[in-house]
């Protein structure tokens, strides 16, 4: 289940962190199929641990953190509401913890199911990557992925770990979901914003969470932040997400609370659909 290299992971790493980043496409709304977002994913490696996480997000909390400012929020570029959880990876004891917050509590839930790979005789040189093909059916959804031992570390985006090498490339059958590596880099820190109290949930109650939940100010809203001049409007939400819109835009809609809403809301073209 986990082919987990230790000595080539360390000799690779040598007291080095690495990480690697990810252009991740989405299409969050099924119904709409030419829906599509970017955003960009990291994966923190210093071989023992992964973390994998939002780019964008990781930028403005660590912002945020210093001076608790919320203009330093609104500064960065936007990221979706559905990237705001956390992968946890840890290579010696085999598990994989994934961290959300939903509302005000800070949620984890640990994995207890994971990829079975089938390794393809297929090659493909990827960004001057030596690569191989690897299918799985993981979550509800058909997965091709290509790996490559030019990267002797047995991880790759999301939950997604378990090949004899790095995961370059990686997309569901129907193209809903892909990740490609498009950066390395070496670090002197990895990710280290871990929530200090969670709440265990099993996966079907998280999933069931997210399903039924519906957008309400009054439960949703840490702060609004309106700006007149500039006609925007920042949303801070209570699960730490930070929305920024144009206030006219929102006006079109006779009930804003709607609009925000709306724009506001979960996919519901999840990466896991089980």
């Amino acid at each position: 289940m986990f082919r987990i290299f230790f000595l080539l992971i360390m000799n690779f790493v040598s007291a080095q962190n690495y990480r690697f980043v990810y252009e991740y496409k989405m299409k969050p709304d099924f119904i709409i199929k030419d829906s599509l977002i970017t955003d960009y994913m990291n994966l923190d490696v210093d071989g023992k641990k992964s973390y994998f996480y939002n780019a964008t997000k990781y930028e403005r909390d660590s912002a945020y953190s210093v001076d608790k400012n919320f203009n330093a929020l609104i500064r960065y570029k936007k990221y979706d509401r559905n990237l705001n959880y956390i992968i946890e990876k840890d290579y010696q004891k085999k598990t994989v913890d994934l961290y959300d917050k939903f509302k005000s509590v800070n949620l984890i839930i640990s994995e207890n199911e994971f990829p079975r790979w089938k390794i393809e005789d297929e090659f493909l040189k990827i960004n001057n990557n030596n690569c191989q093909k690897a299918t799985t059916n993981y979550k509800g959804r058909n997965w091709e992925a290509w790996f490559s031992k030019d990267y002797p570390i047995s991880d790759g985006p999301y939950k997604f770990l378990g090949l004899p090498g790095l995961i370059v490339r990686l997309k569901d059958t129907e193209n809903n979901h892909m990740f490609e590596l498009v950066q390395i880099k070496k670090i002197n820190l990895i990710f280290q914003l871990l929530p200090k109290v969670t709440k265990q949930v099993k996966a079907n109650e998280y999933k069931k969470l997210l399903k039924n939940s519906i957008f309400n100010s009054a439960e949703d809203v840490e702060s609004i932040h309106a700006n007149p001049k500039a006609g925007t409007l920042g949303v801070q939400l209570k699960d730490g997400y930070v929305g920024h819109f144009d206030f006219n835009e929102l006006n079109k809609n006779k009930n804003i609370n709607e609009e925000l809403a709306k724009r506001l809301r979960r996919t519901n073209n999840p990466i896991e659909i089980d």
